[in-house]
This record gives C-alpha cells, sequence and structure tokens, in this order.
C-alpha cells in the first residue's frame, strides 16, 4: 500500500479494477479545508487519461508493472503471436492490447510486453522502425524535401505520407507513436 505522499511521475496503481500510470501529480494545501493530491492517470490497457483528485494521505494498491522482451512471430485473424526469448513459449494477444503500433510490426521485432502478476496487460512497439516502401507514386526529377508528400504503403502495410522524392524499394524510418515519416535511411 501507498499514499499520496509517495506519488511519483511514472509510478503504476491500481484504481477501480484497472491499473494507471501516474503521468503527473500536483499536491494542494488550500488556506481553507484539508490537502488534496490533484493526478493525471492513464490507464495502461486503454491508454485513456484520467484527471481524479485524491485526499491527501489516501491509501491505495501500487501496481508492480514488469517489462519482458518478446520476439513478434505473426499476425492471424486479428491475434498477433510472440515468442519469449528465454523460455521459447509462444503467446497471442489481440490487436486491441497492441493498438496501432501493430501495423508496424514485422517479424523479429523485439517488443516490451507489459506484466502485472505474470498477466500480459500490454505491449510498447519500438518507438522507431525502418521499414522498406513497397508502393508510391513515382518520383520525378526536382522534387524536395519541401515540396509536398504522398502516401507510401510500406512493407508492413503500414501507409503514411512521405516526401515526393522518396521511391519504390527506399528504406524510411517512421516514428510508430505519430505515424510520421522522420528520415529515409541509407
Amino acid at each position: 500500500m501507498i499514499d499520496t505522499s509517495n506519488f511519483k511521475n511514472g509510478m503504476s496503481i491500481e484504481l477501480e479494477g484497472d491499473i494507471y500510470t501516474i503521468i503527473e501529480f500536483q499536491h494542494v494545501k488550500p488556506g481553507k479545508g484539508g490537502a488534496f493530491v490533484r493526478t493525471k492517470l492513464k490507464n495502461v490497457k486503454s491508454g485513456a487519461t484520467l484527471e481524479k483528485t485524491f485526499r491527501a494521505g489516501e491509501k491505495m494498491e501500487q501496481a508492480i508493472l514488469e517489462r519482458k522482451p518478446m520476439n513478434y512471430l505473426y499476425s492471424s485473424d486479428g491475434e498477433h503471436f510472440f515468442m519469449d526469448m528465454e523460455t521459447f513459449d509462444q503467446v497471442s494477444l489481440p490487436a486491441a492490447v497492441l493498438g496501432d503500433g501493430a501495423r508496424y510490426l514485422k517479424e523479429s521485432t523485439e517488443v516490451q510486453m507489459l506484466m502485472h502478476k505474470e498477466k500480459i496487460i500490454g505491449a510498447d512497439v519500438p518507438f522507431f522502425m525502418e521499414l522498406q516502401v513497397t508502393e508510391t507514386d513515382p518520383g520525378v526529377r526536382g522534387d524536395t524535401a519541401s515540396g509536398g508528400s504522398k502516401p507510401a504503403t510500406l512493407e508492413t502495410g503500414a501507409v503514411v505520407n512521405v516526401p515526393l522524392f522518396i521511391n519504390v524499394g527506399d528504406r524510411v524510418k517512421v516514428d510508430t507513436r505519430t505515424n510520421q515519416y522522420l528520415e529515409r535511411v541509407k
């Protein structure tokens, strides 16, 4: 059990049957009335944020989360299959657990599984992926980096906007959190 005086950014707590990570908090002591703690929490499973106020000294259960690296194997019928790199056990996760990042996964990508009490509750896809462009309109001589953008399909099936000079076969670096092109990779 922890109380509000032990709050730290990044700490995880159990609240109403769900697990939340503290994004930010502020201790408030008004001139009149009792002190309280104003927090911004992120639901680990859904990613939704919530603002909640606790009374000073209120106690709650701390959620101990572990990260375990696993290798992505393949996807089938809305399920993604991973292999534990220590035990070689295979586990599957529904697409909803991975969120948008799932569309950037390619074979052998290392994914950090978020575990609570030996149960997988989430997964973190790498923030940056280098992928090959498999389909896009051809670039034209004279197109520059500042001249606009066009959609490109990557080897995993994800579609991102890229500069006009990117061609089929080019490798690009993509931010999986924002779905944005970052740079062409040599």
